[in-house]
């Protein structure tokens, strides 16, 4: 490492290190180096390459001065010419060692970032959907992003640097005081005006790193939500994209004045060090030269003493800001493992069983249940808040029971927030019950296993989300194994066959973000056909059409049909004729079971259901029913 590069590697150490570093544990440092415990082989090579590499970094100065000491002596030409030849293969020796050490770091740390991103990504999947609601997804893939890269650098460079620095300046210090401890030590007097401004100036550059970095989140934000399909729709409607543009070139602005005034501060900082460098170097040559006059030294030791010089102010610089390095690091791991930290509600149970095949029936048994905390489920800095709102965990379900017998439909009606959703959710297993029992077929949720229970059943909601994918890849989703054949059908029963077939690509149709390039019934139908390609015994329907004119409504509820036919199906009001037809309408207020019966002896009681039929319901048979979900 030239001394420049030293600079700039003391320079953004110090400025990207958190200040609170006092918080590392232990268990953070053991947690560490279990991620390390696959490839403790390899790392034991990749040290002691590293110490290879080092005196090899020494060896190239020595040989070079015994071949100025023998040009001056006019010595034989042939230790010359070998002297020379043993630094080329020195030069090469160092280049292979180099490209070896750089494979093994690049694999090392890249191996590194799989294992921690994968496990993640693995485990953020297993979190609850109120986790989900809570987070920024900005701050989550950030974690697997640049703290997971953080990471990454204390074993492809700290580790070996540490080590190679360590060994290098041993030696190098070494070799010095052996040549000319006069020179050295006089050398090493301008160190601290080569470390001390590091600090100084890394804090200030590490203030305008932190300013910088807020000033590109917000216009990272801005973009991202005026470029998303809803957000560009918005602008437009509302007729504002010449404030938005003029909101942006303010931002991009005060980014671009960060970067000039960060730009110069960095280049100060290491013009000056490198003049301190220049003036280390012209110390070595002034003090060894009068020597070498004296007769007290030999020229070719002044030249080992330059070119060691430059071996000796890298390592030191880089080992000062060693802790800074690791600290930072080890603050990446802490802030990956805060996710993993965070403990999954529901999570299958080593003795899980599968639910039994063929028609199911739906039972809620004397189910309570309240919505976890923030506490439970999330972290303060995913959500971009100093503390977490502790409220929460208030009981919204208060003892519900009912029972669907296989291929029944039970109809769920009642007032925005009755806690009509939030039985669906249960029922998917989205969430587990605080007390009580859901069980499918006789089998309580808890003690199913997950493949099994997503084989079972499926939801269809009013937001049909879809992936930015293909048609095909979206389909897929739901039966990975599913021919080309059950695509087609699928998408025949669900009343798309003929669109999909009109399209250039057919199922390779990209369908863009989160399904934006269909209208929203295609996009309704084609969750539809995602369910029919399943299959499953039971089938929840939440508010799914709710959001449909009447054209489209007409063909997805005849979609619906179908899905629907031979299963059981739990369906939250959607349409008057659905409730019609229901075996059992259960009217939920207030997270209570209110009423229960068929549509002509609920209307005859003339209690709840009659007064939401009467304010909500009672529109002519063509028209959707679409009561707010909860």
């Amino acid at each position: 490492m030239s001394m420049e590069n030293a600079a700039w590697h003391s320079l953004w150490s110090t400025a990207s290190a958190k200040k609170d570093d006092g918080g590392i544990k232990k268990d953070t440092l053991k947690r560490t180096f279990a991620f390390a415990k696959p490839y403790r082989w390899r790392l034991v090579v990749f040290v002691t390459l590293s110490v290879v590499s080092a005196f090899i970094a020494v060896a190239t100065p020595l040989l070079a001065g015994r071949i100025v000491n023998a040009i001056v002596a006019r010595t034989d030409l042939q230790l010359i010419l070998t002297l020379a030849g043993l630094i080329a293969i020195v030069a090469v020796l160092d280049a292979g060692v180099g490209l070896l050490v750089r494979w093994i770091s690049s694999r090392l740390g890249e191996d590194v970032i799989l294992d921690l991103r994968t496990t993640v990504f693995d485990h953020v999947q297993k979190m609850p959907i109120a986790f989900f609601t809570r987070t920024r997804t900005g701050a989550l893939v950030s974690r697997l992003n640049s703290d997971v890269i953080g990471a990454q650098q204390a074993f492809s460079g700290t580790l070996s640097g540490i080590v190679s620095n360590l060994v290098t300046l041993v030696l190098t210090l070494i070799v010095m005081l052996g040549t000319s401890w006069q020179v050295t030590v006089l050398a090493l007097i301008l160190l601290p005006i080569f470390l001390l401004p590091a600090r100084r100036f890394g804090s200030r550059v590490a203030g305008m790193r932190k300013e910088s970095a807020n000033l590109n989140a917000s216009m990272s934000t801005q973009m991202t939500e005026r470029f998303s399909a809803p957000g560009a729709t918005l602008v437009k409607l509302f007729g504002r994209p010449a404030d938005e543009s003029r909101e942006f070139a303010v931002r991009a602005s005060r980014v671009r004045d960060i970067g000039v005034r960060s730009t110069m501060m960095q280049f100060v900082f290491v013009t000056a060090l490198t003049l301190v460098s220049a003036l280390a170097l012209a110390l070595v040559y002034g003090l060894g030269g009068y020597f070498a006059i004296r007769g007290g030294l030999a020229a070719g030791d002044v030249v080992v003493l330059a070119l060691l010089l430059t071996r000796l102010y890298a390592p030191l610089t880089a080992l000062a800001s060693a802790r800074v390095d690791i600290m930072s690091a080890l603050v990446s791991f802490a802030r990956v493992f805060e996710i993993l930290d965070l403990k999954p509600l529901i999570e299958q149970k080593p003795e899980a069983k599968p639910l039994p095949t063929g028609p199911l029936s739906v039972e809620f048994d004397n189910v309570r249940f309240g919505y976890p905390s923030a506490d439970k489920v999330s972290l303060a800095s995913l959500e971009e808040v100093a503390t977490l709102d502790t409220r929460g965990g208030e009981e919204v379900l208060h003892g519900v029971s009912f029972v669907a017998k296989p291929g029944q439909t039970i109809a769920l009606v009642g007032s925005s927030g009755a806690g009509k959703s939030t039985i669906a959710q249960l029922l998917s297993r989205l969430y587990d019950v605080d007390s009580g029992a859901v069980r499918l077929g006789g089998m309580d949720l808890r003690d199913t296993t997950f493949d099994s229970l997503r084989a079972s059943m499926s939801m269809v909601t009013q937001d049909g989300h879809l992936f930015h994918e293909s048609i095909r890849s979206n389909l897929l989703l739901a039966k990975p194994e599913a021919s080309e054949e059950e695509l087609w059908s699928a998408l025949r029963r669900a009343r798309l066959h003929d669109l999909i077939a009109s399209m250039p690509d057919g199922l390779d149709t990209v369908v863009g973000e989160r399904g934006y390039r269909l209208s929203g019934g295609e996009r309704q139908r084609l969750t539809i056909a995602r369910l029919l390609l399943v299959q499953p015994a039971v089938v929840i329907l939440d508010e799914a059409t709710a959001a449909l004119d009447s054209t489209n409504e007409a063909a997805v509820q005849a979609a619906l049909g179908e899905a629907l036919r031979g299963r059981t199906a739990v369906v939250i009001a959607h349409r008057l004729s659905t409730i019609r037809e229901a075996d059992q309408i259960l009217v939920v207020e207030g997270g209570n079971i209110v009423e229960c019966g068929s549509h002509e002896e609920l209307l005859a009681a003339q209690g709840r259901y009659a007064e939401l039929y009467e304010t909500q319901f009672a529109q002519s048979p063509g028209d959707s029913v679409s009561p707010a979900g909860s």
